[in-house]
């Protein structure tokens, strides 16, 4: 899709960090945008600056693990524009950075259900919700999906298992509208270390999904790689270097959106090396 201009695109996760960059990235391309987010305040500050911009907004509250609050933004979002261009689902949750050396049988189940319910189920219901539509109406248009580095890395915890399952959808998406001869594409975006809120994540957990994590029951070791994380995300990119990416990969039709550390990176191709040579998997890296 080269000509963005006068295009809508909807962004989940609006409200701060990846979201918030991306809906104004797409504003300053002369894209209109819907804002959708599950804090009502944010929203509100996320939809005047958006708008500053000149392009129209509307903004929906959205709780993204809720199906039918996807549908209504959904009908919202076409209620208002007549159709939908680009769709962004690019909500996020971690419960915290300790939770990435959480071993699969420790923790809670309600960390699961949380993490999986946003982060997955999220993207899922933005699928179901949109693309019908998108399909219908005939136009071109594009999907992108945010995973992360850790979709391509493992860990037995509910972070990366979500991300993986992410990676997983958005590819077969990909070859799905390829055999349909669609006129709609699909990109998946997995970032490295950026300098959002995602840890402060449970700020936004639902009482259904149990009490915040208590760090200080946590191990040693997962404690230890909780402040080194938190660190090193601050000293991460921006989230401008991620909203430019994905502007371009819809324009340049890029399925793979990489905006990660050459570390990073290269911890990838070992693994994927490792997989085509039958490799067993090697222990993690330290903090």
């Amino acid at each position: 899709m080269q000509d963005v201009k006068g295009r809508v695109a909807v962004v989940t996760g609006a409200a701060s960090g990846i979201g918030l960059a991306t809906a104004h990235r797409f504003a300053s391309a002369g894209m209109h945008v819907v804002l959708a987010d599950i804090e009502a305040d944010a929203l509100a500050a996320a939809e005047q600056a958006v708008g500053a911009s000149g392009v129209d907004v509307l903004a929906v509250r959205t709780d993204v693990s809720s199906h039918k609050a996807v549908e209504d933004l959904a009908q919202a979002a076409f209620e208002r524009f007549g159709t939908v261009h680009v769709l962004f689902n690019n909500a996020g949750v971690a419960a915290t950075a300790a939770q990435l050396r959480a071993r699969a049988w420790e923790g809670s189940l309600a960390d699961w259900e949380w993490t999986m319910g946003v982060n997955f189920s999220g993207v899922l219901h933005g699928v179901r919700a949109f693309v019908p539509r998108m399909l219908e109406a005939g136009e071109e248009g594009h999907v992108v999906n945010t995973a992360s580095m850790a979709g391509l890395l493992t860990g037995a915890n509910p972070y990366n298992v979500s991300k993986h399952a992410v990676v997983c959808l958005t590819e077969g998406m990909y070859k799905d509208f390829l055999d349909m001869g669609a006129k709609l594409s699909a990109s998946v975006v997995c970032p490295g270390l950026i300098d959002t809120k995602i840890l402060a994540a449970e700020r936004n957990r639902a009482a259904d999904y149990g009490e915040a994590t208590d760090v200080a029951s946590l191990r040693p070791e997962q404690q230890e790689f909780a402040a080194a994380f938190a660190s090193a995300l601050k000293g991460g990119y921006p989230p401008e270097v991620v909203a430019d990416q994905v502007l371009d990969g819809i324009i340049s039709d890029r399925f793979y959106i990489f905006p990660a550390q050459a570390a990073i990176l290269a911890l990838v191709a070992d693994r994927m090396t490792g997989i085509v040579e039958q490799r067993n998997p090697t222990p993690r890296p330290p903090a």
